[in-house]
């Protein structure tokens, strides 16, 4: 409510001085575009940020592996416009269409484009996990108030897509003689979480389960998966990530290492609070979070990420 009502004093203030003819200057958006990150992938960045109509909700990254007989998407980033973009883009690398799009989990900022690539004739794949949120309540009720708060990027037209196959299991998805693995990892930062590996080329689409440069957001995450989805990563030893937010990391063990030493952090810290029933309050205001601070989306997430985490070592003391 607090928001939309900046908001609303924004745009007035925007509309007077509009009225009285003083030229504003307009941010611009962030563009679709695509940076080749081996030789066969490429991957788009969204921005650092909350999602917002200024920035059309490109916060997140999507991945690119082109093949002979097809590209595969990984995530479809945030709105129908952007995903519109990004097969703009595509179009340009390559003349082969999208075969597949790989959902790494089912957060508004990674699905709503689906359905352009469904329009083209792409087939949709995700962790069965997924299943549950998207005929929940929850989706339904997120889609709704995205449709006002980040209009007119999200609108009536804009839907929620089910996937044309469920992935159980370690799959492999071999399309023009590249062979990708898809390995679910979740329960994790979501209950459907993914990650697909191009093993000829080292590179790593990893969703959310690796933020890099920015504070991740936990939400009702099982932490404690989370970090052991990444112990599982770690093993995988890739050349390069390609976060689900953030820029490309040629640094894979660093900035895996970097997301999971933030949630130990959190379970540590906040789980010692639990334990001695200290009220929320008093714990996060001495724990020495200075190590993190200085991270983008700190103050936004930072402090949500701690209440889950308390309520979440409560629940598992």
């Amino acid at each position: 409510m607090a928001a939309r009502a900046t908001r609303r004093h924004f745009t007035a203030a925007l509309g007077a001085l509009l009225l009285a003819g003083v030229a504003v200057a307009q941010p611009s958006p962030r563009k679709v575009e695509p940076k080749q990150v081996s030789p066969s992938a490429w991957f788009v960045q969204g921005e650092a940020a909350l999602g917002s109509p200024g920035n059309r909700n490109f916060i997140s990254n999507a991945g690119i592996v082109v093949t002979p007989a097809g590209v595969v998407v990984i995530d479809a980033l945030g709105s129908p416009q952007l995903a519109r973009e990004l097969l703009d883009e595509i179009a340009r690398i390559t003349p082969q269409p999208v075969t597949h799009v790989v959902v790494t989990h089912y957060h508004a900022d990674h699905i709503y484009g689906l359905q352009e690539f469904r329009k083209r004739g792409a087939r949709i794949l995700a962790q069965r996990g997924a299943l549950e949120y998207i005929h929940s309540d929850t989706a339904a009720a997120r889609l709704k108030a995205s449709r006002v708060d980040l209009a007119p990027w999200i609108d009536e037209r804009t839907e929620l897509v089910v996937p044309d196959q469920w992935i159980d299991e370690r799959t492999e998805l071999v399309v023009g003689g590249q062979r990708l693995i898809l390995q679910p990892v979740g329960p994790a930062h979501t209950p459907e979480d993914t990650v697909v590996l191009l093993p000829s080329e080292g590179v790593l689409f990893s969703g959310d389960i690796v933020f890099r440069g920015r504070i991740p957001f936990v939400g009702q995450a099982d932490s404690r998966q989370w970090i052991a989805a990444l112990d599982l990563l770690l093993k995988m030893e890739p050349k390069v990530v390609v976060p689900g937010h953030g820029a490309l990391s040629s640094t894979a063990r660093e900035d895996l290492q970097l997301t999971r030493d933030y949630l130990a952090f959190l379970r540590e810290s906040m789980g010692a609070a639990a334990r001695e029933m200290e009220p929320f309050d008093e714990a996060y205001a001495r724990t020495d979070w200075s190590r993190f601070e200085h991270l983008p989306l700190f103050r936004a997430a930072n402090r949500m990420n701690a209440y889950n985490t308390y309520l979440l070592m409560e629940r598992q003391r």
